[in-house]
């Protein structure tokens, strides 16, 4: 059994803070030297970052009080906002909104480090001072308190839940190929008019017939219809906040179809009573696997096809719900076409608003689409029920494997579970 010690931070790490070059020169910047900022690691989901959106020169570090950081420091922001973390995977630098963690290996194992600080992120928020924003300082992260076990213990440890969120990283990093293959299928078929003809050629360059429409030529025998004429667009019944509880039915507002339209593990922070979800459920329907939710406020475009049957409901006006597709039409078609860059960029045209944008259900309503034949559709819907089959298996399982590493993460860091308990 491993003895744990209580020691502060700066007993086995130098925290070392950042530095910004003045953005009024040029020469300091597009560099090769890797300047991470908090906004590169906003909704980061990896340990590891390599680089973020700027590259500082030589020139720009030696004019700003930034640093160099040795590969394998631990990254953590200290203000707007507090507690974003990753590991440097190279020498990086960064802005003045870090406190970053040096790591002595003699002392402790860097992946430790990282599950130790991410396991005591929001105790660290909570020390956060400051009236126009929070940040703590380098003071206070130096005097961070926490037991640690031995280095070959602290090592051990970090083995078990780093082969978690490697398998989590590489499921997401297979989900992101399978996103791309759809898109580089849907737009080779469905924009490109390059879908395999009757011989199995692409239809368009070997002189497959073509027609005139609203959108330019399309394939001889397809059509252009407005969305409103194969699919119900609709938004959900109003729910006010005081039928709010504190248990009961999952109710998402935009922010939770972001996080699910990227993959994102979400936490329901809101909730209907199941008798109300019931009664909406009998009078009006509720999304079912096949429906579509798209963001309609804020950030908008953010789409999320129901795949799991689990009851839940959302928040009238913030996001918008399409339904009920006409026969032989897929979600898979829609959801892919909505996801298209070609289809973005027209439902960002059509947003309104001024101060926040917004897309309404008529705009929706108002989109043309090309409708191809049956059975080229019927053959997409084929490699496109594989395609997100795969990424739906996957996404279950990374929620699995965050639960246990989770669960494991708060008990092995504390050390209320020992690596010996799990080995056996």
């Amino acid at each position: 059994m491993s003895e744990w010690k209580e020691l502060k931070i700066e007993d086995f790490c130098e925290v070392i803070g950042g530095g910004t070059p003045s953005t009024k020169e040029d020469s300091y910047y597009g560099g090769e030297i890797s300047w991470i900022t908090p906004r590169d690691l906003t909704n980061y989901k990896k340990r590891f970052i390599l680089r973020g959106e700027r590259n500082i020169t030589e020139l720009g570090l030696k004019n700003s009080s930034a640093r160099i950081l040795p590969k394998n420091s631990i990254l953590l922001t200290s203000r707007a906002p507090i507690g974003y973390l990753a590991i440097a995977e190279k020498e990086v630098c960064t802005n003045q909104g870090f406190k970053s963690l040096v790591i002595n290996p003699e002392k402790a194992d860097y992946n430790f480090v990282y599950y130790l600080i991410k396991s005591n992120v929001e105790r660290i928020k909570g020390l956060g001072t400051g009236t126009t924003f929070a940040e703590i300082s380098g003071s206070v992260v130096k005097n961070l308190k926490f037991s640690l076990p031995d280095l070959p213990t602290q090592t051990a440890i970090a083995e078990i839940l780093s082969s978690l969120d490697d398998k989590i990283e590489l499921n997401n990093k297979i989900n992101q190929e399978l996103e791309t293959l759809a898109q580089t299928l849907f737009k080779q078929w469905f924009i490109d008019f390059e879908f395999p003809n009757e011989n199995g050629e692409p239809y368009k360059s070997s002189c497959g017939e073509m027609m005139v429409s609203e959108l330019g030529e399309i394939p001889k025998g397809w059509e252009v219809n407005k969305l409103s004429k194969v699919t119900i667009i609709s938004s959900s019944k109003r729910i006010f906040s005081e039928e709010y509880v504190n248990e009961g039915i999952p109710f998402f507002r935009g922010k939770e179809i972001t996080e699910l339209d990227k993959s994102n593990k979400i936490s329901s922070e809101l909730f209907i009573s199941e008798e109300r979800y019931n009664e909406i459920k009998s009078k009006f329907g509720s999304p079912k696997i096949g429906d579509i939710l798209i963001t309609s406020v804020g950030t908008i475009g953010n789409t999320y096809l129901v795949n799991d049957d689990f009851n839940f409901y959302f928040k009238d006006g913030n996001i918008t719900w399409i339904k009920d597709y006409i026969s032989y039409l897929s979600p898979y078609y829609i959801f892919t076409w909505l996801r298209s860059k070609n289809t973005q960029n027209y439902i960002k045209e059509v947003c309104i608003g001024s101060t926040q944008q917004a897309l309404t259900i008529s705009a929706l309503n108002n989109l043309n689409i090309v409708l191809p034949d049956e059975l080229t559709e019927s053959k997409f819907t084929l490699i496109a029920n594989d395609i997100y089959t795969s990424i739906s298996k996957n996404k279950n399982e990374n929620q699995e494997l965050t639960n246990l590493r989770d669960t494991l993460l708060t008990k092995l860091i504390s050390g209320e579970l020992e690596i010996n308990e799990i080995n056996n």
